[in-house]
């Protein structure tokens, strides 16, 4: 729901807060995470801020793409799922 220049002044704003995580999303506003979010706040955060991909992950490989972006926590309810079928599909548990 930010601009690009609304979510920067927000990551600097947080950032000197000394807030130990900034969270991309809740989902519940028709958006969610995504990776240019991830990359955006990465580039802009203090070193100390950790990122948060929230709301909308709903794949492995969405998930996959948001760590390596630059999030260290993920708010999923979907992934655990996703994950268990896979694992069962390929017969590991």
């Amino acid at each position: 729901l930010l601009t690009e220049e609304e979510k920067i002044e927000m990551t600097r704003v947080v950032s000197e807060s000394r807030a130990d995580f900034i969270k991309t999303s809740t989902g519940f506003a028709g958006g969610g995470a995504t990776v240019a979010d991830i990359l955006l706040f990465a580039r802009e955060r203090a070193p100390h801020l950790k990122i948060k991909a929230a709301g909308g992950i709903a794949s492995l490989a969405a998930a996959e793409a948001m760590m390596e972006a630059g999030a260290q926590r993920l708010g999923t309810s979907r992934i655990v799922r996703i994950a268990k079928q896979e694992s069962s599909e390929k017969g590991s548990y």
